[in-house]
């Protein structure tokens, strides 16, 4: 568990000296240790070890308090001045609410101005898209997403097996491997529906297309019935978590469906923050038994589509949460430690679109230096971009081998154009057709590819 922060004890002299500071920012000093907390957003945790010298400017009538303390005492004190309150309704008779907080600073705002450019508009994606298949990228950025989403919670497999499982359209062999296809199917039925609104059915359709197969049936679509659900530390088996009461689960995911559905002028909030709020919110409320966090990350990407942050679709945002995961459940932990202050979370889920945006651009920056090789493949007579690519593929690994559905999955085409291209490269001997079985066939390296590539 998180330090909690301690409650500082604040005579009316010091409660005016501290006023006066904030109000004034005393020194530079202070203001840059203060820019740097609310540019990072730190907590207590973090503020105690802060360099001595940034905040040694306090003069004789708070020397007898702790220094770090009167810091962080700002820090809330700055941030409770700019707060927005947030809160869904539980169950009227229990009169049960979840009530959070959350607030956007200048440092927030130049980071979503940032993604806002990057991500919604559609000149910047022709731009940034413009020298890279762009549906084969989209259903390899999908591949990518369900891998990685489920190996956060667990799925043991390697990334090569899983892609390999998709693309040919193999049935999953244990339960980290149906976790993925669950989340590629999740991932396939939020793109086709990302212009609806959400409802609480679309909730349990959403969670049984992300636990099929791997919950006992009676806990597939449906919310928990119990309290016997705790987040726990893996470690230590520490309850790190208790969610609401399952009596309450009716009308807070009523309540959190219309807070989906809704933005209005008079009570806007930015689509990446919302978004980010919804995230959390099903993480804390735990409406099901499993799956929990791979629904919230689905409904994370579910609400920027909706909101015409196209990029969505080419980020591999679970990659960057897996890559960084202590980090998310301290996101987490932090907001509920600290009076459910969700910008702890919101700082986090930006930094991860951030970084999610750096990598794409490092894969286009790649893609485009493979487009030349390619190059001479396009040269030839006949051969289109897709046997190009296949062509190349086998050039990088002589024992790869293909088949039509993974073709067809690979370049989102039908059957019929997957298996005109493939056997067209069979007819010119750069591939060589080997029968499985009388109707499935795999296709290697043919006789001629040698001789005419290499």
């Amino acid at each position: 568990m998180i330090e909690k922060a301690p409650k500082l004890n604040v005579d009316s002299d010091l409660q005016e000296t501290i006023t006066q500071f904030t109000l004034l920012n005393v020194t530079n000093q202070i203001f840059n240790s203060l820019n740097r907390i609310e540019k990072e957003y730190l907590y207590w945790d973090k503020i105690k070890y802060l360099k001595d010298d940034f905040i040694k400017v306090f003069n004789e009538k708070i020397h007898s308090v702790n220094e770090k303390e009167i810091l962080w005492y700002i820090t809330k004190f700055k941030r409770r001045a700019i707060n927005k309150l947030g809160f869904l309704i539980g169950n009227i008779k229990s009169d049960y609410s979840i009530t959070y907080y959350y607030n956007v600073n200048e440092h927030l705002q130049q980071k979503l101005h940032y993604l806002d450019f990057n991500f919604g508009a559609g000149l910047q994606k022709e731009k940034l898209l413009s020298d890279i298949d762009k549906q084969s990228y989209l259903n390899n950025a999908l591949m990518e997403e369900s891998i990685f989403s489920s190996m956060i919670e667990g799925a043991t497999t390697t990334r090569i097996k899983a892609k390999e499982m998709l693309r040919k359209n193999k049935k999953p062999k244990n339960k980290s491997e149906q976790m993925i296809l669950n989340n590629y199917k999740t991932i396939q039925y939020i793109s086709e529906h990302q212009d609806e609104n959400i409802s609480v059915e679309k909730l349990y359709e959403l969670h049984r297309l992300v636990t099929e197969n791997t919950l006992e049936a009676e806990n597939v679509g449906v919310f928990r019935n119990t309290n016997e659900v705790h987040v726990m530390n893996e470690i230590t088996g520490e309850i790190v978590h208790t969610p609401p009461n399952f009596e309450e689960l009716d009308a807070l995911m009523q309540s959190f469906c219309d807070f989906f559905n809704n933005n209005p002028k008079e009570d806007f909030i930015h689509p990446i923050v919302k978004a980010s709020i919804l995230h959390f919110l099903i993480g804390y409320i735990h409406p099901f038994v499993d799956g929990n966090g791979r629904t919230a990350r689905a409904i994370f990407y579910w609400y920027l589509l909706k909101n015409g942050y196209w990029l969505t679709e080419y980020l591999s945002i679970s990659r960057v949460i897996m890559k960084t995961k202590v980090q998310y459940e301290k996101a987490y932990l932090y907001t509920e430690i600290d009076d459910m202050d969700v910008t702890y979370f919101i700082h986090y889920q930006v930094k991860v679109l951030m970084r999610a945006f750096e990598e794409l651009k490092t894969y286009v920056a790649k893609k485009k230096k493979e487009q030349s090789k390619l190059s001479k493949y396009l040269k030839l007579d006949g051969i289109n971009e897709r046997q190009a690519i296949i062509l190349q593929k086998i050039e990088d690994d002589s024992n790869r081998f293909f088949t039509v559905k993974e073709i067809e999955n690979t370049f989102n085409v039908t059957n019929q154009t997957a298996r005109t291209d493939i056997e067209e490269l069979v007819e010119r001997e750069f591939l060589k057709k080997i029968a499985i079985n009388k109707k499935t066939f795999n296709y290697w390296k043919g006789n001629k590819f040698d001789i005419a590539f290499l």
